[in-house]
């Protein structure tokens, strides 16, 4: 299972990083020191994701980027820019998100501008090509063997997934507060 935490707040996201065996993956999120929404990613969460192991895949939602209706290819590379700075270019990816959003910012009107940007990247001066490459898609593809890895560890050593039980009081609303004492 890979677990995504891009749509999860800031306390259960914490408690998934600490809790996961595996690497964990923020799909579409984007760095909240350059624009506080709470879509994005907190410092200290960035930080925690070069220990799991896990990736930020940077959204290009201008409200995510610039918070604000507008942004541009240069903004959205500030936002790999920091991460990089902060974790490393193993942390980082792509989550354009072009599915899920009505504006994009000028200059990645699609995915054929991809191009744009990782030149814009190179340009930089802060990115090497395999890096690049790695950006492109190499890093997503580290995370999940991780994640199957873990996976195929955990059944040879016999660990079985956890099932709890919903609680009577639960009416079946598919949520619980389980964990929410011991962990959060």
């Amino acid at each position: 299972m890979l677990i995504d935490v891009s749509h999860v707040g800031e306390n259960s996201t914490r408690a998934a990083i600490r809790l996961s065996k595996a690497p964990v993956i923020f799909s579409h999120s984007s760095v909240y020191s350059l624009c506080p929404h709470n879509r994005n990613v907190p410092d200290d969460i960035i930080q925690s994701m070069k220990d799991n192991g896990g990736i930020i895949m940077v959204n290009f939602f201008p409200d995510f980027v610039k918070c604000a209706p507008n942004a541009t290819l240069s903004d959205v590379a500030e936002h790999f820019h920091y991460i990089k700075r902060m974790i490393g270019a193993d942390h980082v990816g792509i989550g354009g998100d072009f599915d899920g959003v009505n504006r994009v910012p000028r200059g990645l009107e699609d995915v054929s501008r991809y191009p744009e940007l990782f030149a814009e990247l190179l340009r930089s001066g802060q990115w090497t090509v395999q890096e690049l490459k790695n950006l492109a898609g190499l890093n997503i593809l580290r995370v999940m063997r991780q994640v199957e890895k873990i996976r195929d560890d955990m059944r040879t050593n016999g660990v079985e997934p956890e099932e709890h039980p919903d609680s009577p009081t639960d009416n079946g609303n598919c949520t619980s507060n389980a964990f929410y004492i011991e962990y959060v």
